[in-house]
């Protein structure tokens, strides 16, 4: 397995999911082998992929009612550890000392299997989202060019740095993708070099590619399809095939 990775931002609404499903599906079509592991309790990503949400999920999973093998479900557009709302209770119901490494120990089941692992997490920065940043390799932030992006950056980056301490101390940041971006906005603008003095600080980058704002994304939600096979021609499909070739260095496996 190559890389375990989160895509993370205590803000809601900046592509979490979106981001996790599209970067997916582009590392799809080049052949890697992709394994979706949404934390989510609102499930935006299992819905989207129209995962079958009888029997075990990664709520199972993580309090080890089931093992791995039994809580993938093979799909038309991947193979998806699908959420639960039951994860809602998760900050409550794991508990026990090593309750970080959940996520962690279960994968290791599929080390073999996977070239890259995308996880979904929650707005939040509990229990779930540790255990995605204890068991990953890198963290990618999805961001809008806005004061309360920049603000979550700043609260998981203190997340990041606990985590670092005390479960992972090789977890990296990737970088900060700008989601939903208009750049006519003086104010986006402005924000935006914020975000990237942000990064900086952090020791990472944002990205040069930018997605931009679409209506294609939610047309494509709604018809719980793939964005590069619904609207392969829209700016957002463009803008995440763009972001696949910076992401992986524009380079193919050999």
């Amino acid at each position: 397995m190559k890389e375990i990775i989160t895509i993370a931002n205590q803000k809601g609404g900046v592509g979490k999911s979106t981001t996790a499903h599209a970067l997916g599906s582009c590392l799809r079509a080049r052949g890697e082998r992709v394994l979706f592991v949404d934390l989510d309790p609102q499930g935006n990503l299992t819905y989207t992929m129209e995962a079958d949400p009888s029997g075990p999920t990664a709520y199972e999973l993580l309090t080890r009612q089931a093992e791995l093998a039994d809580c993938i479900r093979q799909t038309e557009q991947g193979d998806l550890i699908p959420a639960s709302a039951q994860l809602a209770a998760a900050d409550m119901e794991l508990n026990s000392t090593g309750k970080e490494y959940r996520l962690k120990e279960a994968l290791a089941a599929v080390a073999e299997d996977y070239d890259i692992i995308l996880i979904d997490t929650p707005p939040a920065l509990g229990i779930l989202t540790i255990n995605a940043l204890t068991a990953s390799d890198s963290l990618l932030i999805p961001a809008q060019a806005d004061i309360y992006s920049l603000q979550g950056i700043g609260q998981l980056y203190s997340t990041v740095q606990a985590v670092r301490t005390y479960c992972n101390p090789n977890l990296s940041i990737r970088g900060i993708l700008l989601t939903r971006h208009s750049a006519r906005a003086v104010l986006t603008r402005d924000l935006t070099e914020m975000i990237g003095e942000t990064a900086a600080q952090l020791g990472t980058q944002v990205y040069s590619t930018v997605i931009r704002e679409n209506i294609a994304v939610k047309e494509a939600q709604a018809r719980r399809a793939d964005l590069l096979r619904y609207a392969p021609k829209s700016n957002a499909a463009k803008d995440y095939a763009a972001f696949a070739e910076e992401f992986t260095g524009g380079q193919d496996d050999e």
